[in-house]
């Protein structure tokens, strides 16, 4: 089977790739992909990630998974929410993303939260789409820590871990992130349906 994802996070890609790498799965590279531009102005991650793998299944003409994510964090009411990417302004500015962050949680506690990847695969024709979520919960450190990773990587420390993200290894990370545990759940659901997908 062959797929488009609906990114050009080479960095999501990467993570993307290294769990269905181990299907039948071809993933369409990002230069062979059309791009469409997609409103995220859905109210939840699942109703954007639906979004934009309609957008580019109609577009590309084959199945297309879509991944929305972000950061919710407790004493912020959930925020930064489906607008973690672009918190501080400007889409994907980690760096400001993160300031913002830390200005926003300065003296607020708990400092619990989680992040939560949700994703959607559409099918061109008849088959029905899959629909999964993975989530894990964390607190937010007082500094960024570790090199690794991207956007809330450095502050999201990981009990399960015991370390950041950003201070985990690419496959320490898979074990245990929101979008291991969504890719994880897609797998089984491929599986399930009969897909023609096999490990």
């Amino acid at each position: 089977m062959q797929i488009v994802v609906a990114t050009h996070n080479a960095k999501k890609r990467a993570e993307i790739a290294a769990i269905l790498g181990q299907l039948a799965i071809d993933i369409l590279p990002e230069a062979q992909t059309k791009f469409v531009e997609v409103i995220e102005d859905g109210d939840s991650f699942a109703a954007n990630a639906r979004k934009k793998s309609e957008a580019f299944m109609r577009a590309n003409g084959l199945p297309a998974l879509a991944d929305d994510s972000g950061l919710c964090v407790d004493a912020l009411d959930g925020a930064p929410g489906i607008y973690s990417a672009r918190f501080a302004g400007s889409e994907g500015d980690d760096a400001a993303n993160n300031r913002k962050l830390l200005q926003e949680l300065a003296g607020k506690e708990p400092r619990t939260a989680h992040f939560t990847c949700a994703l959607h695969l559409a099918f061109p024709e008849h088959q029905a789409p899959i629909a999964v979520e993975g989530r894990v919960a964390g607190e937010i450190l007082h500094a960024p820590c570790g090199h690794t990773g991207f956007g809330y990587d450095p502050l999201f420390f990981c009990p399960e871990l015991g370390k950041a993200f950003a201070e985990a290894t690419a496959e320490e990370k898979a074990t245990v992130s929101h979008r291991g545990r969504a890719l994880r759940a897609l797998v089984a659901q491929l599986q399930s349906n009969n897909s023609g997908a096999k490990i």
